[in-house]
């Protein structure tokens, strides 16, 4: 049914609906809140740490100012108590009407974002004003935030959801929970349809990690059926691209400066046997960054080449894709190596795209290195062996058969920089055979780290100026593109200006960020890789897609707002090259578990014991979570956090699969059902 059916809709608020992609009332039952505003019970200032959200109660001790500020906003400054004594600086903005309100003696509960000014004195801005008794009421209740484009509110998504499920069971008929009853009452889960209405409306945090709980295991188990019907595709295909030789492999081995770890060896050898067995190899290189699964895969490449058949290499940035194809280059030209290489990206223009794609059509190329281009339709190969996607957490299932589809069941490797424990990764990758390499190579130093506050911004700025003097590089990561009223931390565009002063005009500074467009990205990560900019402030768009190993330098800055993964993720881009690298975590906060976590990173450059040790910290007392980046982004799971939850559900998805349950012909038909709903909107969705 069309959203614009539901009431208060009308023609513009649709199209706002359709800008953040929903486009009919069973997808705004879908489109979850992003967090919720828990409203904490009230506490004296001295109690809260900085830099959180905070409800105080405070008595105005002075009559308030108004002024006008820099900005042309109006703005009303008023000094409070709280009940133990504690100053409390409140400022509102554009809110002249507060000064009949906020006069000496006035108390209530003050709830806001609060922080420390330069002089050491708490301050709140835009603070939501309460009496105590009206305050009690919310206390513990939950109050959905909702992911917004311009134009789009939370008042006007709540509104609209609110009257969706008011339609519900009306003119939208309920549906009958798919999944039997036995079933929910063995993984201690809701009905679906209670469940998907608390995910919005929660009465308390209890009722919502019961519903979250069994979101997540929907998620994850729709997941798990259809990848695993993947795997039990592919193994009816016989190997068609036999490899029984690896001379050309062997000779890139003996060639190389240094010598393989027993990690690489151990999965060249499974790789080996892959090629020249039965069936078609479908295998996953899970190494942590900087473990060297780049020299494996080409040596994977060359093999197949070798047989006669042709290699696709896809990563997943242009800068990537070009800094593999000049470096294979190079490297095969020193061992003597001599292939037919050929590289296509989105930014190349029409003729030079053309010919490639003549080229690969005919074999006169035999390996081809590129992104997304690769799998266009216009694409084709005459004798497609062998597919590797570089970042497995970048591409989905159906994107790698995309590409797999260009030839003859041609066999697939795919690789992951992503450090989860091993168990969750055989549950993960269930259509992949799962080889592990752990070991670095001997010429890598290991990274010094160290966790630090906000004080010490200074002293790593001298830092980095010192390592620039060497010739080195620099990377800042910001958690943000821009500042926001609603939360303090720190931002791309501001902080480049920041640092510009800060090191002076003889240190190049850039900023880099996703809004920008493609070709502005590639633009600065190319000047960044070549070091004609010095220091690069960015958001985490940099995770992935260059490898300088000139930098050896990574600050991360509000680090507590990251996950343990993706701060990983950041850290390897340093550590890359023979020089000595650092990271730096600056943390904006003094809570005792964040710090805890970060001490995580602080003592170990081990990715997989990381992940081993972020999953003993992290459980599902951890509602909303840190901002996580890369692998596997479900809408609502996450994989640490919800381990539990997805080890049942792939407990579930096997009895599914092989027929081990009891259902009557109901359940059955209705399990049906949702599966191939759920796999029509995913492969609707990747054909988007």
């Amino acid at each position: 049914m069309d959203i614009r059916k539901i009431k208060g809709v009308g023609e513009k608020t649709a199209e706002l609906f359709y800008k953040a992609g929903v486009y009919s009332v069973e997808e705004l039952y879908q489109y979850f809140p992003r967090t919720y505003n828990v409203y904490e019970k009230a506490q004296p200032v001295m109690m809260v740490s900085e830099n959180t959200i905070a409800a105080i109660f405070c008595v105005i001790t002075g009559r308030p100012t108004i002024y006008r500020g820099k900005s042309g906003k109006t703005v009303i400054s008023a000094m409070a108590k709280d009940e133990l004594g504690s100053n409390l600086r409140l400022t509102w903005f554009n809110m002249p009407y507060l000064m009949h309100t906020l006069r000496p003696g006035f108390h209530g509960i003050f709830r806001g974002l609060l922080k420390k000014n330069s002089k050491n004195t708490y301050e709140m801005e835009q603070a939501s004003i309460f009496s105590r008794e009206a305050y009690e009421e919310k206390v513990s209740s939950l109050q959905p935030i909702y992911p917004l484009t311009k134009g789009l509110t939370n008042g006007v998504v709540q509104k609209a959801v609110k009257e969706a499920f008011a339609m519900r069971g009306v003119s939208v008929p309920y549906k009958e929970d798919y999944l039997p009853k036995a079933i929910c009452d063995r993984y201690g889960l809701i009905p679906y349809e209670p469940a998907l209405y608390r995910m919005h409306f929660p009465k308390d945090t209890e009722d919502y990690k019961l519903a979250r709980k069994r979101m997540a295991f929907d998620e994850f188990f729709l997941f798990l059926v259809n990848l695993r019907s993947f795997k039990e595709e592919r193994k009816k295909f016989a190997n068609s691209h036999s490899c029984k030789t690896h001379s050309f492999a062997d000779c890139l081995e003996a060639g190389l400066p240094y010598e393989l770890t027993g990690d690489q060896k151990r999965v060249l050898a499974d790789i080996y046997q892959d090629l020249r067995g039965k069936g078609v190899m479908n295998r996953l290189i899970q190494g942590d960054v900087g473990s060297g699964k780049t020299i494996v895969a080409l040596m994977a490449l060359l093999t197949v080449i070798e047989a006669g058949y042709q290699g696709a290499l896809m990563a997943p940035t242009e800068v990537l894709a070009k800094q593999h194809y000049e470096s294979i280059g190079k490297l095969l030209e020193e061992v003597g190596i001599k292939i037919r290489l050929g590289l296509l990206v989105g930014s190349m223009k029409a003729r030079e795209k053309s010919e490639i794609q003549k080229q690969l059509a005919a074999g006169e190329i035999d390996l081809v290195i590129g992104t997304h281009a690769l799998i266009q339709s216009k694409v084709a190969f005459k004798d497609l062996g062998l597919v590797i996607t570089d970042e497995q957490h970048r591409f989905g299932v159906k994107q790698r058969e995309n590409l797999s589809g260009k030839g003859e069941t041609p066999h697939i490797l795919v690789m992951s920089a992503t450090p989860i424990p091993r168990t969750l990764a055989i549950i993960l990758y269930g259509d992949l055979d799962v080889s592990v390499i752990r070991e670095l190579p001997s010429n890598r130093l290991p990274i010094k780290n160290c966790v630090v506050d906000t004080g010490y911004r200074e002293k790593a700025y001298e830092f980095i100026k010192k390592q620039v003097a060497l010739g080195h590089q620099a990377y800042v990561i910001c958690p943000m593109v821009e500042a926001s009223e609603k939360l303090e931390a720190e931002n791309v565009k501001d902080y480049t200006k920041r640092l510009e002063g800060a090191l002076g005009k003889k240190i190049k500074v850039a900023g880099l960020h996703g809004k920008m467009k493609a070709e502005e990205k590639n633009q600065i990560m190319e000047a960044f890789s070549k070091n004609q900019i010095q220091v690069l402030v960015s958001t985490t768009v940099v995770e992935v897609g260059v490898n300088v190993p000139n930098a050896t330098v990574m600050m991360i800055e509000n680090a507590e707002r990251f996950g343990l993964a993706g701060l990983h993720q950041l850290r390897g881009r340093v550590g890359r090259g023979s020089a000595q690298s650092y990271c730096i975590f600056i943390s904006g906060t003094k809570k005792e578990e964040s710090l805890d976590r970060l001490k995580i990173l602080n003592n170990s450059n081990d990715g997989f014991e990381i992940a081993s040790q972020d999953l003993k910290l992290r459980g599902p007392g951890e509602l909303f979570g840190t901002m996580q980046s890369g692998d596997l982004q479900f809408l609502i799971g996450d994989i640490m956090v919800d381990a539990d939850i997805l080890k049942e559900a792939s407990e579930f998805a096997d009895a599914y699969l092989d027929h081990e349950l009891s259902l009557t012909k109901t359940e059955e038909e209705l399990l049906e059902e949702r599966l191939l709903e759920s796999m029509r909107k995913y492969i609707a969705r990747i054909n988007l």
